[in-house]
């Protein structure tokens, strides 16, 4: 009896339904790409001070961003959601797929939203608050709803929001922002496009189809691939300035220096246009090469600390 209780109980729709609710609504927060964000803030908030941090402002600082940029994830399924169900990437996203409705996911999203805003506003301090919240709109409204379909350009000028949490950590442990996190800030900035692009050469039909004029889509993927290699060689500059500066040290410069050559390489490979499947290997690369730089910030920055401790 027992057994044949649970095995009703498991092919009962009413569970099954309640369940896949709940990944939906996690899938459309993009965790992946959330948990990136969350990193590059933690990064941020380490780099901030040169001894241990206050946890509770990490703690409250990491929750609130994370709803917000989760937050930002959803809205942006919500204002997409018609390219997404014509798309092959995305049309077995929820909402295409009819899990949740356009109302249930704009009702969630403004729900996270807006406690992401109370925490970081009344536990961390008013100015993360009132950059993570510019931050949001920047992302779900003036970059998804208006220069995702007004430029080519778009992922350059709306990358901004996406390069602001290393920014967002900092403030939420000093209550000010400083030279060091703009330069953080401008290293996402800068790798952005490459990154993106990189995707839009291998998704360029699916763009195309629902008319969202991605550089591959507008000025071809020779010409994309050409921008993407000179952004490349502008981020790796960059990526030297926080040694050049005395920001960090010979760790980060070492490893700095590796995943440099590492995305570089990656790059030249996709220049060759018979490579088809190159622009995607570039895109995963481009993901792992921003999470390890970062990994690279952090242990540089504490490894005087456990130095110290041999000593």
């Amino acid at each position: 009896m027992l057994r044949i209780s649970l095995k009703a109980k498991a092919l009962d729709p009413t569970i099954e339904k309640r369940s896949r609710h709940w990944r939906d609504y996690l899938e459309v927060c993009k965790p992946k790409v959330v948990l990136l964000l969350v990193f590059t803030a933690l990064v941020g908030m380490a780099l901030s001070t040169p001894g241990m941090i206050n946890m509770w402002s990490v703690l409250f600082g990491t929750l609130g961003i994370g709803l917000a940029s989760a937050s930002a994830a959803a809205i942006n399924h919500v204002i997409d959601h018609r390219a997404d169900a014509e798309m092959a990437r995305t049309r077995n996203r929820p909402i295409p797929q009819g899990n949740l409705s356009l109302r249930e996911t704009l009702g969630f999203a403004l729900f996270i939203g807006a406690i992401a805003m109370v925490i970081l506003y009344w536990l961390v301090n008013p100015l993360t608050a009132v950059l993570t919240f510019f931050s949001l709109i920047g992302y779900a409204v003036v970059y998804t709803m208006y220069l995702k379909r007004a430029t080519p350009q778009n992922i350059v000028i709306g990358g901004a929001a996406g390069a602001m949490p290393p920014v967002l950590g900092w403030a939420a442990i000093t209550g000010e922002v400083t030279a060091e996190p703009l330069l953080l800030f401008l290293i996402v900035f800068i790798w952005t496009p490459p990154h993106f692009w990189a995707l839009a050469i291998h998704r360029r039909d699916d763009y195309a189809r629902v008319d969202i004029p991605m550089l591959p889509v507008t000025h071809g993927n020779s010409y994309t691939r050409l921008q993407i290699l000179l952004y490349t060689v502008l981020l790796i500059l960059i990526t030297l300035v926080p040694y050049l500066i005395g920001m960090s040290g010979p760790l980060y410069l070492v490893g700095a220096v590796g995943l440099d050559a590492w995305f570089l390489y990656h790059v030249l490979l996709m220049m060759d246009e018979k490579r088809e499947q190159q622009p995607m290997r570039t895109f995963v690369v481009s993901i792992q090469y921003l999470m390890y730089l970062f990994g690279f910030l952090l242990c540089d920055h504490y490894l005087p600390a456990v130095m110290g401790l041999f000593s």
